[in-house]
């Protein structure tokens, strides 16, 4: 990462799953969070993509991945992965109890069937 990326270490997280998914009562495969913005999405494999739809409506180009114990970066508009970057404000993950895919109770049984590839 270069020059001015648009991370704003201080804003927090905007909850503990995608926030659309949430919204709606659907599940996530994995989640991803703005390092703008904060907002909670959901990743490209999980059916909604809500990560890349916030990319695609903010321009907000940086996310980081919010599985416990990930510090990765992925940049949209470069198309690139990061391997770390700037700490964001806690939490800095998902709860470690809630499950991948999640949350629990909303996962369909043929989930891994749903993915998109």
């Amino acid at each position: 990462m270069t020059g001015d990326t648009g991370i704003d270490p201080t804003a927090p997280p905007s909850g503990s799953g995608c926030a659309e998914c949430d919204a709606a009562g659907g599940w996530w495969f994995h989640l991803r969070r703005c390092a703008t913005c904060g907002h909670v999405g959901c990743c490209d494999s999980s059916p909604g993509q809500h990560a890349t739809g916030h990319y695609t409506s903010t321009g907000h180009p940086l996310v980081q991945s919010f599985e416990p114990g990930e510090e990765w970066y992925w940049d949209y508009a470069a198309n690139e992965l990061y391997e770390s970057g700037p700490a964001l404000a806690p939490p800095t993950g998902h709860p470690a109890d809630q499950p991948a895919p999640g949350p629990a109770g909303r996962v369909p049984a043929d989930w891994a069937g749903a993915l998109r590839r």
